[in-house]
């Protein structure tokens, strides 16, 4: 009997944007922090809408909140030509919609400007569009799969230059904050490589409704105390501003 054999794959255009992206996270000096909250409240009223928004729609809107009262959460580090910090004028949100292909699963990044200004109704429609939208119409897809075929060191280069020189460029290709879940497929991430300065990630509901929020963040930007604080308002505006909108929403539709 013969022996099984394994075999060579390719590195898709896709997998090559994901280990671009991890060879600069690994720059980043990241820190962790989690807070358990208890947002029975915005359950109550997500339940209550129909359809239900995306957890990370709502979360998108809360953080975006959040940023317009702490300018630290719309800064980034530059590096070139000296370090400094750069404050983005608004929120930019990068979310994570997984799509599939012909041949692999791919993460589509989807960027949402100025959260803190939009409805919930609006975040969620503009993400629904990046999960049923033709992939060759999707902006962000096509300059993923573009960028990927430019050879190697100039590949690098325009990662780095693209992170490390123009603040602004830096925001409006890669956002202010992210947020990554994969919570719809019953998994948490317990940790993870930002590029960005502030990333949220966030697991599964207990009996009590209660959910471990993490908050990921370039150290050179901010310090724990602050994020302790952001995560403890982050909480608040969930369980207050954002289930009221979803209420308000239930009592239109109705």
């Amino acid at each position: 009997m013969s022996k099984a054999v394994g075999r060579s794959l390719s590195i898709t255009p896709y997998r090559q944007l994901v280990i671009d992206l991890m060879e600069m996270s690994k720059q980043v000096p990241s820190v962790c922090a989690d807070r358990r909250m208890d947002l029975a409240p915005l359950a109550a009223a997500r339940a209550a809408c129909h359809p239900r928004p995306s957890w990370c729609a709502l979360f998108a809107k809360a953080f975006g909140v959040l940023g317009r009262e702490h300018p630290e959460l719309r800064r980034s580090y530059i590096k070139f030509p000296w370090g400094r910090l750069y404050e983005h004028p608004h929120n930019i949100v990068s979310l994570n919609v997984e799509r599939e292909t012909a041949i692999e699963n791919v993460v589509v990044y989807c960027l949402i400007r100025g959260p803190e200004n939009r409805s919930i109704r609006e975040i969620d429609e503009i993400v629904r569009q990046h999960k049923e939208e033709p992939l060759e119409q999707l902006r962000a897809y096509r300059r993923s799969v573009n960028m990927s075929r430019v050879p190697w060191p100039l590949r690098r280069l325009f990662w780095w230059m693209a992170l490390n020189i123009f603040g602004r460029r830096r925001c409006h290709n890669f956002g202010t904050f992210g947020i990554s879940s994969v919570g719809a497929l019953g998994a948490g991430l317990l940790h993870l490589t930002p590029i960005l300065t502030s990333t949220l990630h966030f697991g599964l509901f207990d009996e009590n409704h209660r959910m471990d929020v993490r908050f990921s963040w370039d150290h050179r930007v901010m310090d724990g105390a602050l994020v302790a604080r952001v995560l403890r308002d982050l909480e608040s505006v969930l369980n207050r501003e954002i289930a009221d909108e979803l209420l308000g929403q239930r009592r239109l539709a109705a």
